[in-house]
């Protein structure tokens, strides 16, 4: 069991610091909005909480759907559903047997780490496209990144990771992580 807390906590800070003025703007995923990338994280905490509690239905049998309006109450709802993901992840029995997501069948470790991996990707996708930083704790990063090095070492997956971005070797762990799912670590720093 690896806790989801201390992401969730992170990239729901994040969202809280989101302002109307940047909802239309760009984000490191190319294909979405800033509003629609929110609206895809409130959307994952949603079904990853259900894959948690093994609660099939719509939630976890259809992939993401794009171009969900955010909802009004956005500010507060996403980061308490945040919340209730990390909850839902601290039970062991949702690491245990069989899950879903995405109508993709997973054993629960690996619906547990694609759901950290999901929340710290989009958390930092948010943060660049905000000006914002986005740190996560070394046990987290420790979880995610051989999830992401197994995934990027067999290639681009549509809609999931574009093509790995070169990054140094000893660059930081988080960078790393970044740049195998096909993200530029600059993106937006003016340094990428």
């Amino acid at each position: 069991m690896i806790d989801l807390t201390p992401a969730c906590k992170r990239t729901a800070d994040v969202l809280m610091n989101v302002t109307d003025e940047q909802l239309s703007g760009l984000t490191p995923c190319q294909k979405l909005s800033l509003r629609d990338l929110v609206s895809h994280v409130g959307g994952l905490a949603l079904a990853f909480t259900a894959a948690a509690r093994k609660e099939f239905g719509e939630l976890t049998d259809t992939p993401p759907v794009e171009g969900v309006p955010l909802d009004d109450d956005w500010r507060t709802a996403y980061p308490a559903r945040l919340a209730e993901l990390a909850a839902a992840w601290r039970e062991p029995t949702a690491w245990e047997g069989m899950s879903r997501t995405g109508g993709v069948d997973f054993p629960g470790e690996v619906a547990g780490i694609v759901a950290l991996t999901e929340v710290v990707i989009h958390g930092w996708d948010v943060a660049a496209a905000t000006g914002q930083e986005y740190e996560i704790d070394p046990g987290t990063l420790d979880g995610v990144l051989p999830h992401v090095t197994a995934i990027a070492a067999e290639g681009p997956v549509e809609g999931l990771f574009g093509p790995a971005v070169a990054v140094a070797d000893d660059a930081p762990a988080l960078d790393r992580v970044i740049a195998m799912s096909g993200r530029d670590p600059g993106w937006g720093s003016g340094i990428g």
